[in-house]
């Protein structure tokens, strides 16, 4: 029994550590935009302002059926702890939706603002540090759409490890703690929310401005109804939460 407690007392600190190096990981992307706040600032204004309108894809409506294809394939039927409803299938459909129309169709809130606040031969610094053609399209990344890719990828690379976990652990029928759950409670969630902060961080517009608040706040609901709902069929999820933290 004593050498059970001291095992699980290590396990426990091993997690411990871990999450700390994640926190650290997490305090330094969140200050990068801070410290380059002269590449960052330039690039919100020029996109919130519509200033950039003369920069963006218009009717590339291959890519706008390839993206839309491609997330909505990829979030809508990924498995979580609770069976999403059509609710929450609908506005993150209506966001990919909308967000790649904008992006490579039609950029309507890019237009609406450029109407009131487009200055004619202002230049911005949006020097590109990233630069690839694919499928005879060609694309350019400034340093804060750079950063917004890692952010999605991190977020995708979360949800595909907590998806696998619950995936390995379907047949047991019991609740998962470990795996990617050991140093999170929410992983797909947190993944789900690091891709909408991407996709708003990369292409801050009207329409992203408006849909990011929304879709953070309905999956932090989400995560909450989920806590209400599981002590009731997992016992031991008390223990859970106070071992493992809500998202990091």
């Amino acid at each position: 029994m004593l050498r059970l407690d001291k095992y699980k007392y290590l396990l426990f600190m091993k997690t411990s550590k871990i999450n700390i190096f994640l926190r650290i990981i997490a305090l330094l992307l969140i200050i990068f935009p801070i410290i380059f706040y002269h590449e960052f600032y330039p690039h919100f204004y020029a996109y919130l302002t519509g200033n950039v309108i003369n920069q963006v894809i218009t009717a590339n409506w291959h890519w706008v059926l390839i993206s839309i294809l491609l997330f909505c394939a990829f979030i809508i039927p990924l498995s979580y702890r609770r069976r999403a409803n059509w609710l929450e299938y609908g506005l993150v459909g209506a966001f990919f939706v909308s967000l790649f129309i904008e992006m490579y169709g039609i950029p309507l809130t890019i237009l609406f603002a450029s109407k009131y606040f487009y200055t004619p031969n202002l230049e911005f610094p949006l020097n590109n540090v990233i630069t690839f053609k694919l499928l005879g399209t060609g694309f350019g990344m400034d340093l804060a759409m750079a950063y917004a890719a890692i952010i999605i990828g991190i977020g995708i690379t979360l949800i595909l490890i907590g998806w696998i976990t619950l995936y390995q652990n379907a047949k047991k029928n019991r609740f998962v703690t470990g795996g990617i759950y050991k140093y999170s409670r929410h992983p797909q969630y947190l993944g789900f929310i690091l891709i909408v902060l991407g996709w708003f961080i990369g292409w801050p517009t009207i329409l992203t401005l408006i849909f990011t608040p929304v879709l953070i706040y309905k999956y932090i609901k989400v995560c909450q109804t989920e806590e209400t709902e599981l002590p009731q069929t997992a016992p031991g999820y008390s223990q859970y939460i106070s071992q493992a933290p809500f998202f990091i």
